[in-house]
């Protein structure tokens, strides 16, 4: 080191020489860096969906979401997991451990599906996938004194214009109430028709019932059956 020292007091230029050409790659090397205001981290999600035409939801539940949980239990790196049944399908959601990989933990996740043999029969194949990391981009919102109705009519041909843009992998429209149905009553009405509040209510649920029967399979076509009074 001390001779490296006499050497640049010696030859002065050397040393300027190889500042500047360090400076030279600085320069370079800091415009290949990359940057983002919000970090890109590993996602630590791992969903599975499956799909079986004609079930309701307790059918799915029982014959298939079970069984997958049940397998899950004790897996490795696996810190929760939660699900969503409904009828002809269901997703389940499988949180990692933060620091464990999530790659590895989605090849566990997928051989302790598959080696459940006691599927319903007519359930497609699960489908397993690692959901991968989003970076927020931007937030924006869309006021104006007109009724709810128009700017949610506005902010959907928002939302459909942005999709077009590339590079947006997803936009989420919020902020809008959940829509809800209102039946007013007249009481006099009720009154001289001698009908009560509970066989209104009654009525309004027996016509808005869809239930599917399961299918009918031939050699060429399945059908679904499927019962619809709305």
């Amino acid at each position: 080191m001390t001779k490296l020292i006499e050497y640049f007091v010696k030859y002065p230029v050397s040393g300027n020489v190889l500042m500047v050409i360090i400076l030279i790659f600085g320069l370079f090397s800091v415009g290949g860096l990359k940057s983002t205001f919000f970090p890109e981290t590993e996602s630590r999600i791992i969903t599975i969906q499956t799909i079986y035409p004609g079930a309701s939801s307790e059918e799915i539940e029982n014959g298939i979401v079970i069984k997958i949980e049940d397998n899950l239990k004790g897996l490795t790196g696996v810190e929760r997991v939660s699900s969503i049944s409904s009828e002809n399908s269901a997703a389940i959601t499988v949180e990692v451990f933060k620091g464990c990989k999530t790659d590895v933990v989605l090849q566990d996740v997928k051989n302790a599906v598959d080696q459940i043999n006691s599927f319903p029969i007519g359930m497609e194949p699960p489908v397993i996938f690692k959901q991968e990391g989003r970076t927020f981009a931007y937030s924006f919102a869309i006021t104006g004194d007109v009724d709810l109705a128009t700017l949610k009519r506005f902010s959907r041909r928002a939302e459909d214009d942005l999709r077009q843009v590339e590079g947006l992998t997803k936009v989420e429209l919020s902020g809008f109430p959940n829509e809800e149905v209102v039946v007013s009553l007249q009481e006099e009405k009720m009154r001289a028709l001698n009908i009560t509040f509970n066989e209104v209510a009654q009525a309004v649920r027996q016509s808005n019932i869809e239930t599917t029967g399961g299918t009918i399979k031939s050699e060429k076509e399945e059908l679904l059956i499927r019962a619809n009074t709305k």
